[in-house]
């Protein structure tokens, strides 16, 4: 080998050298930044836990402006979806009963305008007086203060519908 072939042997283990060095402090800056952006993304996903929890607490009556741990917080919000659902099948039920008076109601109002256009009021009034019987709710306000049953709605019809 000659001086000049040896030089260039040099040459190129010296290129090989930095260039393991250059390839190493290359993947130590990636693996930097690697671990930059892992760190940017874990305090990105606790910061949205964090806004989460505030906004839990937020929607909950009993923790609003308090501090509270995160197990509190969690627990309330618990209680209090439980309360709201038995507030609202309470209100469902409430809706249900309504729904049923409702109908009760619309099938009486059928049965006084067939009567009405029939003339047929005495047998109007004893089915009346059963339907009130079956539902007490069924009392209407007569406007002058006290309540009337649909029977004596139904009668006074009758003398209305008598005098005509």
């Amino acid at each position: 080998m000659s001086d000049e072939e040896r030089d260039i042997d040099i040459e190129s283990d010296d290129d090989e050298s930095l260039g393991g060095t250059t390839r190493g402090d290359f993947q130590f800056a990636s693996q930097a930044e690697k671990r930059a952006h892992h760190n940017a993304l874990e305090r990105k996903r606790r910061d949205h836990i964090k806004d989460s929890f505030c906004s839990l607490r937020d929607s909950v009556p009993s923790l609003h402006g308090e501090k509270a741990s995160r197990a509190q917080i969690l627990k309330k919000a618990a209680d209090y979806i439980e309360f709201m659902r038995r507030k609202n099948s309470a209100h469902q039920q409430d809706i249900d009963d309504l729904k049923k008076q409702n109908n009760l109601l619309e099938n009486q109002i059928r049965s006084l305008e067939k009567t009405k256009y029939t003339g047929n009021f005495a047998a109007m009034t004893s089915s009346n007086a059963l339907l009130a019987a079956k539902s007490p709710a069924l009392m209407e306000f007569d406007g002058s203060g006290s309540d009337t049953s649909d029977s004596e709605t139904s009668s006074s019809v009758r003398r209305k519908k008598l005098k005509n």
